[in-house]
């Protein structure tokens, strides 16, 4: 039924899941030495890309030529997730220095986008999918141009040598995953899959059935275009017949886009601060906007206010002051959150510690909140509410690294819903990032901060978190796709980590809990035992999580004993671990 290659990976997963295991319930010998040697570290949401990263791990690569490598297999056997179609977010802690820097890597609206791009001819939004299907979804991509800064300051192998695992794969074939497979299943009927000639020609029979999983997939066209990457850098997706077939794809109907080279050519990654905050004894830093990541950070600050001494997860209080930090939290992202180079997002005055002070006198964790109002932080105007979000699916995914010497990388990329906009160019999926912005520019005749405008980025949930303590040391790498959900994903499992004291794994395999709005939508199988009973008690709307929505958490912790990781078992994501690496030559 399997193949060589099948059998290889089904051994290595094993393997890997034996060492996760391990990391999870006792303590490593030997952590990452600044001076190279020991042990390093990869959570991904697939084998193969786990592989790819240990690959490079092995060779003496770093944690950022790791997560590249990774990434790139990713774009091939999780399509669904991300790609080079895409964009994300990356964080890089330096072991020698110290210091945590941000990359942003988010793609950027057309010259020829439009604010009301997604209204129809008599004002409406159009329905969801309609819009996440045409030509106007598709944003520059930008993170291939990202990972090539990133890499530029912070990679050890050859640029090309990335490319290597990823590219054996599109020419060899692997097996379509059980989650590809349910996934495609679920879309096949909804958007325009099967209207993409290159997408029904890969991922559907001749009688126009999806494939299932096991079945064996390869992808030339992909290969060729990482060659081309490999060789001419970012360049290949800007000029030439790779930027000529992703123009050509966000240009065809229907709903044409207005995407041109000029646009792919204009591409600019951005090196920034990040943005940084206190938990408890820790200094927790994500990435600026338009990530959402400060929202995690407020969750983490309130929360801690509400409960300045917190008993773990069988406390209903802990879940309540997590629940009404997230529910805060949230009101203040939709209203503030988008692009910071066009609106004045007040970024870390919604996370300064006074006006956190304030917020958490709102919490009364005896009751829900019937309604939740955006704060206002000092000197900010108020920006008009431009409604719920979105709906968000699974098109995300989340890597956590840490290599030989000390250094850790949070990278977060996206194609924003499963399979992006559904369009292919040169073997990968476009993104539909544009469906981020909101649909409606104004509201009750205010402007909406996160309207589109020409070369802007949409707002993103994506929320990569690197953890030190007070003296800089690293104490946890973590992220997680989920749409809107990250948010509270990643809030809910650094509360489990540092504050309640669970193994990464153990973290990871509590109930999530998201508190967008009400309803909260929970994981009732995963939750402690009569916690969603108490919390209904006091008012809390529960509603459980539907069969396509899921966290894809991916953790290290680092300890004084050595590493310690998590991966979701919501996805099929893995850790992996190299114990002793050779010098990069």
């Amino acid at each position: 039924m399997f193949d060589k290659q099948s059998r290889r990976i089904a051994a290595l997963l094993v393997a890997l899941m034996l060492a996760a295991c391990a990391t999870a319930s006792g303590p490593l010998l030997g952590g990452p030495q600044r001076d190279g040697g020991g042990e390093a570290m990869v959570a991904a949401a697939n084998p193969h890309a786990v592989e790819a990263a240990l690959e490079m791990l092995r060779a003496g690569g770093s944690a950022t030529d790791a997560a590249i490598a990774a990434e790139l297999v990713l774009g091939l056997v999780e399509p669904q997730s991300s790609g080079i179609g895409g964009g994300g977010f990356l964080l890089h802690y330096d072991g020698a220095s110290e210091r945590i820097v941000a990359y942003d890597g988010r793609e950027r609206a057309p010259a020829g986008a439009t604010r009301d791009m997604f209204l129809d001819e008599t004002g409406a939004p159009l329905p969801f999918i309609e819009a996440q299907t045409s030509g106007r979804a598709i944003g520059a991509p930008s993170l291939v141009a990202m990972l090539k800064l990133a890499h530029d300051e912070h990679g050890r192998l050859p640029w090309a040598q990335l490319f290597a695992p990823a590219i054996r794969l599109a020419e060899n074939g692997f097996t379509m995953s059980p989650r590809m497979a349910r996934i495609l299943a679920a879309y096949a009927e909804r958007g325009g899959l099967r209207r993409d000639p290159a997408v029904r020609a890969y991922l559907f029979d001749r009688r126009g059935r999806p494939w299932q999983a096991g079945h064996r997939l390869r992808n030339p066209a992909y290969a060729a275009t990482l060659r081309a990457i490999a060789e001419q850098g970012p360049r290949a997706l800007s000029e030439g017949p790779i930027a000529e077939a992703i123009v050509g794809a966000a240009r065809r109907e229907p709903r044409a886009g207005s995407l041109t080279l000029a646009d792919l050519q204009a591409v600019q990654p951005r090196r920034l601060e990040p943005v940084c905050g206190a938990f408890r004894v820790y200094r927790v830093c994500t990435a600026a906007p338009p990530s959402s990541g400060n929202a995690t950070l407020a969750i983490l600050g309130l929360y801690q206010r509400a409960r300045p001494q917190a008993d773990g997860p069988s406390n209903v209080d802990d879940w309540a002051a997590f629940l009404w930090a997230s529910r805060l939290a949230y009101a203040d992202r939709d209203h503030y959150m988008a692009d910071d180079r066009f609106v004045p997002v007040p970024t870390r005055e919604l996370i300064a510690p006074a006006y956190l002070d304030a917020r958490a006198q709102l919490i009364d964790l005896a009751r829900a909140p019937e309604r939740v109002e955006p704060g206002m932080p000092a000197g900010r105007e108020l920006f008009e509410y431009w409604g719920r979000s979105q709906s968000e699916d699974s098109g995300t995914t989340h890597i956590s690294v840490v290599d030989q010497w000390g250094n850790a990388v949070a990278l977060t990329a996206t194609v924003e819903s499963a399979f992006g906009s559904q369009r292919m160019a040169g073997g990968f999926f476009l993104n539909n990032q544009m469906t981020d912005f909101a649909f409606q520019p104004t509201l009750n005749g205010r402007p909406v901060a996160n309207a589109i405008e020409p070369g802007k980025a949409p707002r993103s949930s994506m929320s990569p978190l690197i953890v030190t303590d007070r003296d800089g040391e690293l104490v946890l790498v973590i992220g997680s796709p989920g749409g809107s959900s990250i948010i509270g994903y990643v809030a809910r499992t650094t509360i489990g980590i540092l504050d309640w004291r669970l193994s990464p794994q153990a973290a990871i395999d509590l109930s999530n809990a998201t508190a967008r709005t009400s309803p909260v939508i929970v994981e009732n199988a995963r939750m402690q035992s009569g916690i969603a009973e108490a919390l209904t008690a006091r008012g809390w709307d529960l509603r459980e999580v539907g069969a396509l929505e899921a966290s894809g958490l991916h953790a290290i912790l680092a300890t004084e004993a050595g590493l310690v990781g998590g991966a979701d078992p919501r996805r099929e994501g893995i850790v992996g671990r190299v114990e002793t690496v050779a010098p990069a030559r």
